[in-house]
């Protein structure tokens, strides 16, 4: 159409992002060399039809290089079983660190890392600290049994956390730490209320 309507020919073509991930078991991510063997045989038989020159293709795996690299780590403050409904599990953090199951229900595998060693035998709904009824980590997910206090882990959190976090109900960030062979660094300061009114005049 560009070419028709404006007699430019495009040379270059970026189709973004769209390597998948494992965020849960049954998830099965497509290797990149059948990924772009598919590309291919589609971009080429497309430059035919139209008759322009095949373009050199750009891609941006971001998400597939460290999504599964991430972990958000969440400490367990309240339990909340409604019976034959569901058991609610409150955590620290939320939304503001993790948007994606609030705009379009992402799933994640959740682990009871203080219980990591025992079976997955309890459903919980994990919900966030804001005043949200759509605050939730994860809906209807099988960890260890939960006790307050317990660390439950998010895990394949590694591209969108960060990025998309934001302070609303004025709530910090939480500190971002590098593990790598046994050691480990903050690579990005726990935000405080001061950090959060600084700029307020």
């Amino acid at each position: 159409k560009i070419k028709d309507e404006l007699g430019v020919t495009i040379s270059n073509l970026n189709l973004g992002g769209g390597f998948g991930i494992m965020y849960v078991n049954s998830d099965e991510p497509v290797p990149y060399e059948n990924y772009m063997e598919k590309v291919s045989v589609a971009v080429k038989a497309k430059a035919a039809e139209h008759n322009v020159p095949v373009p050199y293709i750009f891609i941006e795996p971001g998400r597939s290089i460290v999504g599964e690299a991430g972990i958000t780590l969440y400490t367990v403050g309240g339990i909340k079983e409604i019976p034959d409904i569901r058991t609610y599990v409150s955590v620290d953090g939320g939304m503001t660190d993790n948007i994606r199951y609030a705009l379009y229900q992402s799933d994640y595998t959740v682990v009871n890392a203080s219980h990591a060693d025992k079976e997955a035998t309890q459903t919980v709904t994990v919900a966030g600290k804001c005043c949200e009824s759509g605050d939730l980590v994860q809906e209807h997910t099988q960890v260890a049994p939960v006790t307050v206090g317990d660390t439950l882990a998010v895990l394949s959190t590694g591209a969108y956390n960060y990025s998309m976090a934001s302070n609303y109900n004025r709530i910090p960030r939480p500190a971002i730490v590098m593990v790598n062979n046994g050691k480990s660094r903050v690579v990005v300061k726990r935000e405080s209320y001061e950090d959060i009114v600084r700029n307020d005049i």
